[in-house]
């Protein structure tokens, strides 16, 4: 995101945490204090801020920065455009706290569709359309796709491969990480790996697309956070789903917004191929049918 008055993330919260994972501890307290306090951040100064998050002023600067932007100031401009939810709107809190609060379903539908409702939201801020379309014509252009993931991405890399597939891409999607190791070293520099991974930093994952950009492969990656070790070595990333949840929620809700950004590719993947993916989609149409009673 670009650090001027006249671009400003839509959802502030969205964009801060997003990038959690690449700040220090003492700028970790100055980004979750500053989700904590919301829209009262306006009336704050830097040196209460920096009381509040046990740490310096100078921190709160460097975090402000950190996170694109140019100083205190203009993270304060930006929190002051957060429009308000009116109570009763959809995403608002008392919608999140309603139910039982003494029954444990009701919490935790409650909170479940809190972080999903706030995961997908976010992507208004953390995916710009430009990016969705780079990514898009990556794959279009592409030989053979290797999509990557392990653990709670599997999901999302299974998905995306049999999405893929319906548009007509060339796709492998091997679950044991050896397999996908072998595979990404036998990709060509016409070739596409797609890395889905919440944290971007999963061993198995990280290492394969290190290995597919070895050989000249373009690395795409899914991901929650802006930095990670999967970012470093990835050619394009979007950015969905980073959450700053308890109880594994975070999980959740990284799933849900990948799968939607997988829609999006996959759509605009559909656009791009014309005639020749629609035919493909035909197929795809009829396998399932010829398998539903």
């Amino acid at each position: 995101m670009e650090s001027n008055s006249e671009k400003r993330p839509a959802d502030l919260a969205a964009h801060i945490r997003s990038h959690l994972s690449g700040l220090s501890g003492a700028e970790a307290r100055v980004a979750h204090t500053v989700l904590d306090l919301g829209e009262r951040l306006v009336g704050l100064s830097v040196s209460e801020v920096a009381a509040l998050a046990e740490t310096a002023p100078s921190s709160v600067v460097r975090t402000c920065q950190r996170l694109e932007f140019r100083g205190f100031q203009e993270l304060k401009i930006a929190a002051a455009r957060q429009a308000p939810r009116a109570a009763g709107e959809p995403g608002s809190a008392g919608e999140a706290d309603s139910g039982d609060a003494a029954d444990p379903a009701a919490r935790a539908l409650a909170a479940t569709l809190a972080a999903s409702r706030e995961a997908l939201e976010g992507l208004r801020t953390t995916l710009p359309p430009a990016r969705l379309g780079e990514a898009a014509r990556l794959l279009h252009g592409a030989s053979r796709v290797l999509v990557v993931g392990a653990g709670l991405s599997q999901p999302v890399v299974a998905d995306a491969a049999y999405r893929l597939r319906a548009v007509g891409r060339a796709v492998d999607a091997p679950t044991d990480p050896l397999t996908a190791q072998l595979s990404a070293g036998l990709l060509t520099d016409s070739s596409v790996c797609l890395a889905v991974s919440h944290t971007g930093a999963t061993r198995s994952t990280v290492d394969a697309a290190r290995r597919a950009r070895l050989q000249g492969a373009a690395v795409l990656a899914l991901t929650s956070y802006v930095r990670s070790p999967l970012t470093e070595t990835s050619d394009c990333v979007l950015v969905a789903g980073g959450q700053d949840l308890v109880l594994g929620l975070e999980a959740v809700a990284s799933r849900l917004a990948h799968l939607a950004v997988i829609d999006a590719l996959v759509q605009t993947l559909l656009d791009l191929g014309g005639d020749a993916a629609r035919r493909s989609l035909d197929v795809s149409a009829e396998v399932t049918a010829e398998h539903s009673y």
